[in-house]
């Protein structure tokens, strides 16, 4: 992944923390480039990342690591409209 709007090694020099939770948040929004998921990592950010993420992948996310069925009502209805 590569990230045109951040002088990466300067935030993770100065701040590592926010750094590894930006860095999490951006991989799953955007895409994991071949990556993989530490399913613990995730897991144990998940607290201070989860209002960052998409809420689609919000809810798959969070089934898939607790099998946290999700309810209809919470499915964003313009998933499927690109538009």
């Amino acid at each position: 992944m590569i990230n045109w709007s951040i002088d990466e090694k300067k935030f993770k020099n100065e701040n590592p923390e926010e750094y590894r939770l930006w860095r999490l948040t951006q991989l799953i929004n955007y895409g994991l480039d071949g990556e993989k998921l530490d399913e613990s990592e995730v897991k144990h950010a998940w607290p201070k990342i989860k209002e960052r993420i998409d809420p689609n992948t919000k809810i798959y996310l969070e089934y898939l690591l607790w099998r946290k069925k999700p309810s209809s009502k919470n499915i964003k209805k313009t998933f499927w409209h690109l538009s």
